[in-house]
């Protein structure tokens, strides 16, 4: 069961709410001005958060292969040259002053 608790009344009603977590299962979210903020939970609940999921590191060893193949297949397609980020940004800033000056004449 998961209730709505506004961040003024935790102060107040902080040993309830901990109990109620604690002893009752509940989770309770925590809001400001009508948003989530931050949660408690049971150390229960709190430990199986914190617990490898089961696959995590298999997951992450084919993210990173296949992100690694990606990149070699990108550098592949460009010949081996690496991508010069400063050049990218130079021309676009080339590109956006061109822009400003071409607006400028038209109005």
């Amino acid at each position: 069961m998961e209730q709505h608790v506004s961040i003024g009344n935790v102060k107040r009603d902080i040993s309830e709410l901990i109990n109620r977590v604690a002893f009752g299962g509940e989770r309770i979210i925590l809001t400001s001005r009508g948003k989530p903020k931050a949660a408690l939970v049971s150390m229960e609940d709190y430990q199986k958060l914190q617990a490898p999921q089961p696959g995590t590191q298999a997951r992450m060893l084919s993210w990173m292969q296949q992100t690694r193949a990606l990149a070699n297949e990108i550098l592949a397609s460009r010949g081996g040259k690496m991508i010069d980020v400063d050049d990218i940004l130079a021309a676009s800033r080339v590109e956006l002053e061109e822009r400003s000056e071409w607006l400028a004449r038209r109005d």
